[in-house]
């Protein structure tokens, strides 16, 4: 079993006799969905720490967008309730990128492709630097951030 659901399941555990509701319901949610993720597909199998974390990574987005819907349609409690069960998940992520490291991922990633391609990638070039930025990033920031700093670095 993948090291970090078995931590999630002792930490499930922990919750519910320490009568966290909130972290309790948060791990229960996660923990489902890793499962129905380990019995998608044509054979059931075991997920690796990095599929967990791309799960988890999920969840922690269904949750941000839940909260600001909420948040827009005025129900605030339901909103916080998101965010808490956010924050409890984003602590079994690693660290977020800052704006600083993830651009000096990017200028490798260029120059990687830029080396490949024997001139200055630009934009036509866009997937193949998000396929090398992407395998450097692993999970430490969100798709959108990262492809608006390539977006950035091929336009100039």
């Amino acid at each position: 079993m993948a090291e970090l659901k078995a931590r999630l399941q002792s930490d499930l555990t922990s919750a519910i006799k320490g009568r966290e509701t909130v972290r309790a319901g948060a791990l229960r949610m996660a923990l489902a969905a890793i499962t129905t993720e380990e019995v998608s597909g044509k054979a059931a199998r075991e997920l690796s720490d990095d599929e967990v974390l791309k799960v988890l990574a999920r969840e922690v987005k269904k949750r941000k967008e839940a909260a600001e819907a909420f948040a827009g349609a005025g129900r605030t409690e339901q909103a916080e309730l998101e965010r808490a069960e956010s924050s409890v998940l984003e602590s079994y992520l690693p660290a977020q990128l800052d704006d600083a490291g993830l651009a000096a991922l990017v200028d490798e990633a260029v120059a990687e492709v830029a080396a490949q391609l024997g001139e200055q990638p630009g934009q036509r070039q866009m997937g193949q630097v998000m396929k090398a930025v992407n395998a450097k990033v692993a999970g430490r920031a969100e798709g959108g951030r990262v492809a608006a700093a390539v977006k950035a670095k091929l336009a100039s």
